[in-house]
């Protein structure tokens, strides 16, 4: 069984390659991240002519999440219980289902913009909501999985320079605190191995020439239970698609599972 992450950064202006990539990738689920795009305008039909299923938490702004499956999708989930919200209102940063043997998470954590930003305490807050949210099922004797962009590089080799970083959000010591309480909850961090270079980056700003001269961070995470990270056969970034023109800023992280 493949599984897959990926934040699109716009469902709509990165169609053609999402189906394009579906089509050649052999991916059974995929949990999407920055959809942009209202639930109602999803593109369900051209995915059901893939053979995909799709459940979607989308208002057409900044978020949106969703799961897509070729293997059903059943006791689907939107939003965290418990969200603490942002500015008076809840976002659509979190979606759950299961898929054949195994469960998701899709999840698009909160950026937190800047150290002090009040974004930056709803980050925190968001990531204890989240491990509540998921503590059953990563515990459950199924494979279960919380997989998308976390906006957390886990440790300093995650970042293709720490110094660049410093005092900036990603990195922080609350953040990477908010990432180990999580793996508390009985999850590990599935690490994927790269195409290409040293380091499995999964993001790269459009800026600077990020991309070609590999300045990236690897924020894109796969949190798997004890059955899930047990049934890893594979894990990499497929970093091919994060070239080209019409390109996302991020690259799909695949997982391989023997389930």
């Amino acid at each position: 069984m493949r599984i897959a992450t990926w934040n699109v950064n716009s469902i709509t202006a990165r169609l053609p390659r999402l189906l394009a990539w579906l089509e050649s990738s052999g991916t059974d689920v995929l949990c999407l991240q920055e959809a942009k795009i209202a639930e109602e305008q999803f593109p369900f039909d051209q995915l059901r002519e893939l053979g995909y299923e799709a459940a979607v938490h989308a208002t057409g702004r900044w978020n949106g999440v969703a799961v897509l499956s070729r293997v059903g999708i059943d006791d689907v989930v939107k939003g965290l219980p418990g969200d603490p919200g942002f500015d008076g209102a809840t976002e659509p940063r979190a979606i759950a289902a299961t898929c054949g043997p195994v469960r998701v998470w899709s999840v698009y954590v909160p950026n937190g913009r800047e150290v002090g930003h009040p974004h930056y305490a709803y980050k925190l807050l968001w990531f204890e909501a989240l491990k509540a949210a998921v503590s059953g099922d990563a515990r459950a004797g199924r494979p279960f999985a919380v997989l998308g962009d976390y906006n957390v590089a886990p440790t300093d080799d995650d970042v293709f320079d720490p110094a660049a970083f410093e005092g900036a959000t990603h990195v922080t010591p609350a953040e990477r605190a908010a990432l180990a309480d999580l793996r508390e909850a009985g999850l590990t961090d599935v690490v994927p191995r790269p195409l290409k270079y040293e380091h499995p980056f999964t993001y790269w700003d459009y800026r600077q020439l990020c991309f070609p001269k590999n300045r990236g961070m690897r924020i894109d995470l796969v949190y798997g239970n004890e059955p899930f990270a047990q049934a890893v056969k594979d894990a990499y970034v497929d970093r091919e698609e994060r070239k080209g023109k019409g390109a996302s800023d991020h690259a799909p992280v695949v997982v391989d599972l023997d389930v």
